[in-house]
């Protein structure tokens, strides 16, 4: 059971905000085997992206291996790491894209603490046009 006073540990949050960090710079430079080791390797680690729905490590590296790098360059914007206790994180993130325009992305990422370190088990990638995006008043 978490407490209260467990979420948000200021240092397991500078641990995944340095793994969600690792994991972004990848993204943008295409570095397919840090993309790869930050995935659990696991048949139940499950990523659901822009246009595929990937259940293991074996789908989810099988697409980082055969994506094109063109297009990945992306900036992000009101991240938020949330960590329960000392071994489990949600990272949520909105991104843009040139090769995007008119949209925002969407990621969520679940992270777990293992022996060899913080690995996403589950996430989710999406888009939507940015003049839907419905803020409060």
């Amino acid at each position: 059971m978490v407490k209260p006073e467990d979420i948000d540990l200021p240092d397991v949050v500078a641990e995944v905000k340095a793994a969600f960090d690792r994991y972004e710079k990848a993204l943008n430079t295409n570095d397919v085997a840090v993309l790869d080791d930050t995935f659990r390797i696991d048949r139940r680690t499950i990523r659901y992206g822009m246009g595929e729905i990937l259940y293991g490590h074996e789908e989810i590296a099988a697409f980082r291996a055969a994506r094109s790098p063109s297009g990945l360059l992306r900036t992000i914007s009101k991240t938020v790491i949330t960590t329960y206790g000392r071994d489990f994180a949600v990272a949520s993130t909105l991104f843009h894209r040139d090769s995007m325009p008119g949209k925002v992305g969407r990621q969520m990422q679940t992270w777990a603490r293992f022996p060899d370190g913080w690995h996403v088990v589950a996430a989710h990638v999406s888009a939507i046009d940015e003049n839907s995006v419905w803020k409060p008043s």
